[in-house]
């Protein structure tokens, strides 16, 4: 029902008079017996006797402006909830998701600090590889993702977040440890992989692509798809693999992994957000990207 007929309605009855319930409106008397004459005809029943010098409510009248007033307030109610909802501080739940990279350093140390400041809100966070993150991004299952890489996909839509470099990491007492190596060095090297799907691992697809080398080329031994256990196969001394600085500086800082350049790969990735195309974004996933671009 139009709450803009049911004010007219109620502003006759209160004012017992289409000219004074227009000027208490603010709007022409005409328009105000419009709405009348098509609430009426919507409920099909006389709502004013105008036989008199004063405008009065018929039974069915009264009944109405009864019910009306429970509407107009509830509407009030409703309007000044949702604005000082927009006001106030913020609370409700927000879902993100983030691929193994950033969703195993940067992200959850980014959402600890925001849910402490703001103790009227819960954070649900999934980690998974780019390209799930992805699909429920795009099946509006999450309302954020942050992930190492930008799959097609019509559903969503992404922006630059951060820069990652990519590097290659070894054991500490590895041959190639601090060192430059060569294409044709790495030929012969046990390589451990992040599974199909993950960011960094179609990073280093493309770079390769780029110096015209295929994964394939390569002596892949192992497809792993968490990124803690490349680092502990990796710490175990059974291959090298090329993962996100960030990922691993507490171990470079230990020294429990040392990092190697690749002559003429120069690998780094963008770390973005995704969102559904198209959603209004909430209030809390507003100030979550604005509290988290203020710290990266």
């Amino acid at each position: 029902m139009d709450t803009r007929q049911l004010a007219a309605f109620c502003a006759v009855v209160e004012r017992k008079s289409f000219s004074q319930a227009a000027e208490r409106l603010g709007v022409t008397q005409p328009a105000v017996s419009l709405q009348i004459r098509s609430l009426e005809e919507r409920l099909g029943q006389q709502l004013f006797d105008r036989s008199g010098r004063r405008v009065e409510p018929t039974e069915a009248g009264l009944r109405l402006y009864r019910g009306a007033q429970r509407l107009l307030t509830l509407e009030r109610q409703v309007l000044e909830d949702v604005a000082g909802e927009a006001e106030g501080p913020l609370r409700g739940q927000l879902a993100i998701g983030a691929s193994t990279g950033p969703g195993g350093t940067v992200v959850p140390v980014l959402l600890c600090e925001f849910a402490e400041a703001h103790a009227e809100v819960t954070v649900d966070l999934s980690i998974s590889d780019t390209q799930t993150i992805v699909d429920r991004v795009a099946r509006r299952e999450l309302e954020l993702g942050i992930v190492g890489a930008t799959p097609r996909n019509r559903s969503v839509a992404y922006e630059p977040f951060f820069r990652d470099e990519v590097i290659l990491v070894c054991p500490p007492r590895h041959r190639y440890a601090g060192q430059t190596v060569t294409l044709d060095d790495l030929r012969g090297e046990p390589l451990i992989i992040m599974q199909e799907g993950a960011g960094v691992r179609q990073v280093i697809e493309d770079e390769l692509r780029k110096s015209g080398t295929r994964l394939r080329d390569l002596d892949v031994r192992l497809e792993l798809g968490l990124q803690e256990s490349v680092k502990s196969a990796v710490e175990a001394g059974h291959g090298v693999t090329f993962i996100s600085r960030t990922a691993v500086e507490p171990e470079l800082a230990a020294g429990t992994l040392a990092a190697a350049r690749v002559k003429g790969l120069e690998p780094s990735r963008e770390i973005s957000l995704v969102r559904a195309a198209g959603r209004v974004a909430t209030r809390v996933a507003d100030a979550f990207v604005e509290f988290a671009r203020a710290r990266v």
